[in-house]
């Protein structure tokens, strides 16, 4: 059985939703942007070899609906390639790596594209205005509020809701399961706040030592302007600082703007083929997909999904944690990260070396992807062979994939 293998990667920069870098690039345009680079990167392809182009999205409607794949693939070119667009909400670039990896395993295809886009930017309301100016952002914060002093569940500590025979709230805003992943797993907001600063420096130290270069393609706005960096890293953050910030979605909460991601735009792309397939078109693999894992829990506490789906994916490997040179969870919140890598046995010097979305951010379906290409480039600078990338997934569920670096 031929093995699955990412061959080319790379991702835009991530700009800051309503006021950043990226907001006047449309979603079709940034996707292909970085799809185009991804198949530069491996020459000996010709995209007529592709059997598809699977790109994840989080909100696939308005500039972002009618098949953002296929439409990318069109933009490109390539009327022969099929695409396809996933949603699995915050790893769906990571679902459309594991679509890829079962294709290949299965024998039905060679050659994939597994891409990402967000631009948050872009998302409309349904009566076309803006959703996320400044005044809708309070007015959704304001909301949260109001709703947490309504309901006494969620002002509590949180419980299973099956334990009193009530349904899970599929639509909790998703700082509201932060905050009952803190209450509930006894996460402090100092602990929160710690691994806030975490992120913002290493993403400085790495962005200042050049090592996030590689990864990034540069975009170019209508406007000309050549974007080649993160809006999000910010230098010299300290833990007095991130302090002051008060809470967001929970009176006497813990989870604030300093130490929760952002709202993003961005867009990222594998190219994932068989290993047969890599060398018969003498194309360099830089790592090896080892195997995948997928969970569910209850939406409140989406928070924790990476621990049983890291579980299956390791166990699937035949591996352990203590295997793992590198990992990387997706940072929508500290509180999820430090509840996860506290279940996992995560050491925190192999977590998130570089930095996570607290610091870049999270274009929601682009993150799996850019996620991969982070961790690749880590096992690269830093000469790890195995790492395990993982995300919770609002709604309620858990994604990760263990990969071995070859080059």
């Amino acid at each position: 059985m031929t093995d699955a293998v990412v061959v080319a990667a790379t991702r835009s920069p991530i700009g800051r939703a309503g006021k950043g870098s990226l907001t006047d690039v449309r979603p079709d345009d940034l996707a292909a942007t970085v799809v185009a680079a991804a198949l530069a990167q491996v020459p000996g392809l010709d995209a007529g070899d592709l059997d598809d182009l699977m790109l994840g999205c989080a909100e696939p409607s308005h500039e972002q609906g009618t098949n953002l794949a296929r439409v990318v693939a069109v933009l490109l070119g390539h009327d022969g390639l099929p695409g396809t667009t996933v949603n699995r909400f915050c790893a769906s670039s990571v679902q459309t790596t594991r679509m890829a990896f079962h294709a290949i395993r299965a024998g039905e295809g060679h050659a994939f594209v597994s891409a990402g886009v967000e631009c948050v930017s872009r998302y409309r309301n349904v009566s076309g205005s803006d959703l996320f100016g400044e005044s809708a952002m309070n007015e959704t914060f304001e909301g949260a509020r109001r709703r947490t002093s309504e309901t006494a569940r969620l002002g509590s500590p949180w419980h299973d809701p099956r334990d009193t025979g009530e349904l899970p709230d599929m639509y909790i805003a998703m700082g509201q399961t932060a905050e009952n992943v803190a209450t509930s797993r006894g996460v402090s907001r100092q602990r929160q706040d710690e691994w806030a600063v975490t992120s913002q420096n290493r993403a400085e130290a790495a962005i200042a030592a050049g090592l996030v270069d590689a990864e990034i393609t540069p975009v170019t706005t209508p406007s000309g302007t050549v974007v080649t960096r993160d809006d999000g890293p910010r230098a010299g953050v300290t833990l007095e600082k991130v302090q002051t910030l008060a809470p967001v979605f929970r009176d006497g909460g813990t989870v604030t703007a300093g130490n929760c991601c952002p709202l993003n735009d961005g867009a990222a792309a594998l190219v994932v083929v068989s290993s047969d397939f890599a060398t018969a078109h003498g194309l360099t693999p830089l790592a090896r997909v080892v195997s995948t894992g997928v969970s569910a829990l209850s939406p409140e506490i989406m928070g924790l999904g990476p621990v049983e789906a890291s579980r299956q994916a390791l166990a699937r490997a035949g591996m352990t944690m203590d295997d793992m040179d590198l990992v990387e969870i997706n940072e929508a919140f500290a509180s999820q990260v430090l509840a996860s890598a506290d279940d996992l046995g995560i050491d925190h010097d192999r977590l998130n070396v570089h930095g996570g979305a607290i610091a870049y951010g999270h274009p929601f379906g682009a993150t799996g992807a850019r996620i991969t290409t982070t961790l690749l480039n880590a096992l690269r600078v830093r000469d790890g062979q195995y790492g395990l990338e993982t995300m919770c997934v609002g709604g309620g569920q858990g994604m990760a994939v263990v990969y071995e670096r070859l080059s």
